[in-house]
Formats: C-alpha cells, structure tokens, sequence
C-alpha cells in the first residue's frame, strides 16, 4: 500500500527523498548555475506543454472543419499544425544544442 502513496513534499521542497537524493528540485538554488538549470528546465517542461495544447487546437480545428465548405477554417487548421510542427523542431533542437553544450563545458547534467 505504501507504494500508492508519494512524498512529493521532500522530493520537490528538500526532503530526503526523491530522484536527486538529497537535492531538493525546487529549494534555494546553490548557485547561479543550479539557477539556470531550473529555468532551463521549466521551460521546455512549458514549451512541451504549450506545444501540446496547440496540436491538440490543430487537430480539433482540422476535424472540426472537414465536413464544411469554408476552405479557411480548414486553412487556419493546418497553419496551427504547421506552426506546432516548426515549434517542436525549434524545441527539440535547442534542447540538443543546451545538452550539448553542457557536456562541452563540463556540466552533464545541466538539463
């Protein structure tokens, strides 16, 4: 019964548990660099999110205006698709790009 249940008070306010040991995720920062890895890591968690929200807007749209006649619905439709599409490519890469810039600095577990 006890694996139902989780802590996510020490996990994510400094407690002894969790997946960083005894790191807290969101306790005061150590440094400037622990600081930056946070917001780093907040935003693609946003930036997957949003993008999400928009393939699901797409979709609906695209679903919702295939038994009409009005080609601009259909239009605005694929133009959310395209628009979500580009902004997964731009989000993927740039999550590469950090991930690899911080094994070339030193830091590997920057994201």
């Amino acid at each position: 019964m006890n694996k139902l249940s989780y802590d996510t008070g020490n996990t994510f306010f400094g407690g002894s548990g969790g997946s960083r040991g005894s790191i807290s995720i969101l306790a005061s920062p150590s440094g400037i660099g622990s600081l930056v890895s946070l917001f780093i890591q907040i935003a693609f968690v946003l930036a997957g999110l949003i993008l999400l929200f928009y393939f699901v807007l797409g979709g609906i749209g695209l679903i919702g205006s295939a038994g009409q006649s009005d080609p601009q619905k259909i239009e605005q439709a694929k133009k959310t698709l395209t628009s979500a599409i580009i902004g997964f490519v731009v989000v993927f890469t740039s999550y590469w790009i950090v991930k690899l810039i911080g094994q070339l600095i030193g830091i590997p577990d920057l994201i």
